[in-house]
């Protein structure tokens, strides 16, 4: 029984969280909406975050804005791409917020669509340290979500145990009001998402899955695909629970990009949670995103998400030699034995 009371409380509180991100959101929108109106928003600061990402004038701006919003909410500390260490605030409350609170911000100049990723956590009784309490698998999630500034801005969450929901704002009376519930991402989709550019960076077996892909229907896959890429991951999920597909980040032979580029806690966890909430998989190319136990507040993971059917491919093409063209050159490119 107490469980359950302690159970719906943290509800409760993460509702809250959730208002106060929409509501910032909206400040937001109509910031971004203004563009250089405003300012050099996109304009690059003197200063990088946590990954050596050039920070921008934008990045430092929201970031400040949605840490306000959590100290009107119940939250004991804040984790954020723009900061080093994790950030404390009421001690005494009950969850802790995880954030990217600009996504994309490469874009912002360029009037590409750009976001806010938020993952929030229940607060551990007695953390060995402020950073212990996002040390978490992303099952714990309590809620996880993005907001999406773009032709619409959106806010897209999964609350308790609940599904995938789209809110989008009217900006006519600055209201959210729902336009999907119990989202759902198609099974199997034409259709993927990967920086091309990379292709000799990255590892067999990527390699041989969008080799494949690229053969289109007189390949082993025997179907035309589709790509799509718009370098701003709030984007690229938006579309994916929309029509399906799939999205892949892997890892590569770059440097610094070994275990991939994105942040597990603030980008990864709230993506892989709305898409197994749509009915759809998150991996970090073999395991369940949510299923790993991050070892930093900033750890990196590679990943790929969206339609359950391309992520278990892609999956495969990992797992089993026979959907490699190069662990398998008996069967050279079109390793007619794979399938």
């Amino acid at each position: 029984m107490e469980q359950s009371v302690a159970a719906d409380a943290r509800l409760s509180s993460a509702a809250k969280v959730l208002r106060e991100i929409a509501t910032t959101a909206v400040e937001m929108s109509d910031l971004i909406g203004l563009g250089q109106l405003y300012g050099r928003l996109g304009a690059s600061r003197a200063s990088t975050n946590m990954d050596g990402d050039v920070q921008k004038e934008l990045d430092v701006l929201a970031n400040d804005i949605f840490v306000d919003a959590f100290r009107r909410a119940p939250v004991a500390a804040v984790a954020s791409e723009e900061l080093s260490e994790s950030l404390a605030l009421d001690p005494t409350a009950p969850l802790v917020v995880a954030m990217d609170p600009l996504d994309g911000s490469s874009n912002i100049d360029a009037n590409v669509s750009i976001g806010t990723i938020f993952s929030v956590l229940p607060a551990l009784p007695d953390p060995s340290n402020l950073d212990a309490h996002f040390l978490q698998p992303g099952r714990a999630q309590i809620a996880g979500g993005f907001v999406v500034y773009g032709p619409q801005t959106s806010i897209v969450f999964a609350l308790g145990s609940g599904a995938t929901e789209i809110f989008i704002l009217d900006r006519r009376d600055r209201v959210f009001y729902q336009a999907a519930s119990d989202v759902r991402i198609a099974n199997d989709s034409p259709e993927y998402a990967i920086n091309a550019s990379n292709y000799r960076h990255w590892d067999p077996s990527i390699r041989a899955y969008i080799d494949d892909c690229v053969q289109g229907a007189e390949g082993p896959l025997k179907r035309n695909y589709n790509m799509r890429w718009i370098a701003s991951l709030v984007a690229e999920a938006y579309r994916i629970l929309l029509r399906g597909g799939v999205f892949l980040y892997p890892g590569d032979q770059r440097p610094g990009y070994a275990d991939g580029r994105l942040r597990l806690i603030y980008e990864a966890n709230p993506i892989a949670l709305l898409a197994e909430r749509a009915g759809g998989s998150a991996t970090d190319s073999l395991r369940p995103i949510l299923d790993i136990t991050p070892s930093d507040i900033h750890a990196r993971t590679p990943l790929v998400f969206g339609s359950s059917g391309p992520v278990e491919l892609v999956a495969r093409y990992h797992s089993d030699p026979q959907f490699s063209a190069e662990r398998a050159p008996l069967f050279g490119k079109r390793g007619l034995m794979r399938l």
